[in-house]
């Protein structure tokens, strides 16, 4: 690549990164002259970029939006992130599947070969649309795939409730990623069980590197992953349903929720909630296990079943006072 060309692709870069470039600054990044940034700038709307000249006393480049969509780079991250939402795009959007495959080919095709491999690895199917988005890290998605394709042992801890204690470890034949709801699983066989288990991935920690023997891959219970983990999620319409606002963390109530339960951030520390069970005292009781202040928002048969579990553990605790709160509004 002749010095001109790499130039104008770090050029494109850094103006990508940000939205305004003083032209001095761009010249220091460059190691080239303001004079030299100005017929690079003219080079790069000859190809189609719309590079607007800013005023004022630090004057410089913005990268506008065009008519067209012109060739962007992408960083190594941000190319996983591409991949990623590509890939489970497909089950949350109506008539987007064949697009987003396409735009993933497209995106695949300039790759670098070390990044396309890493890209590869990553095989996600995407079953129901998303309830509740729960987070994963990309570093865990990637190195769980690479265990799948390679059809290698995967070793890791597997939490329990509550949330910051590390649950116990555990040894599984990976079989595929799976997105259910907007959660993240691992389909796998596990071997200490023998037999099938899915796993949550913001629920594994400490994944083991580096990955343990090969294995030949087993068949799933069923005719395709997205079979499997619908049957295994299949659960009979529950009766009662109600809805809460929970002071806690929408990120830590979700994670410890069922795949039909809905949580929406309302702030950085409280959420609202909208859940199912079998009774409406079942449903108070489960609301207790976060250990957060609440409000009952209804129906008035949920708010008198908290009622009433909190009448029995009271008459459970005869001379015990509770313990005074600030209110969950301050």
């Amino acid at each position: 690549m002749s010095e001109t060309s790499a130039r104008l692709l770090r050029l494109l870069s850094l103006l990508q990164a940000r939205r305004d470039w003083p032209g001095q600054t761009l010249a220091d990044r460059l190691e080239v002259s303001p004079r030299t940034v100005r017929r690079d700038v003219d080079r790069l709307r000859e190809l189609g970029y719309p590079v607007r000249a800013t005023k004022g006393p630090d004057g410089g480049y913005r990268l506008d939006a065009g008519s067209q969509l012109p060739p962007l780079l992408f960083d190594e991250e941000q190319a996983v992130a591409i991949a990623v939402a590509l890939q489970t795009a497909t089950g949350s959007v109506d008539g987007i599947a064949e697009p987003a495959l396409r735009a993933l080919a497209t995106v695949r095709q300039v790759m670098p070969a070390r990044l396309r491999q890493r890209i590869d690895t990553l095989q996600v199917t995407n079953v129901g649309r998303p309830v509740t988005k729960v987070s994963v890290r990309s570093e865990d998605l990637l190195a769980i795939s690479a265990a799948v394709r390679a059809s290698e042992v995967l070793r890791f801890d597997y939490g329990a409730l509550p949330a910051d204690e590390p649950g116990p470890p555990r040894r599984a034949e990976p079989h595929h990623i799976v997105m259910w709801g907007g959660r993240w699983y691992l389909v796998a066989w596990d071997l200490d069980r023998a037999d099938w288990r899915t796993f949550r991935v913001d629920r594994m920690s400490h994944l083991r590197q580096p990955t343990g023997p090969r294995f030949a891959p087993r068949e799933l219970p069923a005719k395709d992953v997205a079979s499997y983990i619908a049957s295994k999620f299949a659960t009979p319409a529950l009766p009662c349903r109600g809805e809460i606002r929970l002071y806690a963390p929408a990120e830590v109530v979700a994670r410890w929720s069922s795949p039909s339960t809905v949580v929406e951030p309302e702030g950085p520390d409280r959420c609202r909630v909208v859940a199912s069970s079998w009774s409406w005292g079942g449903l108070a009781a489960w609301a207790g296990l976060f250990d957060a202040d609440m409000e009952i928002i209804g129906p008035p048969e949920l708010a008198e079943a908290a009622a009433r579990v909190a009448d029995r553990f009271a008459r459970a605790t005869p001379g015990v006072s509770p313990t005074p709160r600030a209110s969950p509004r301050a």
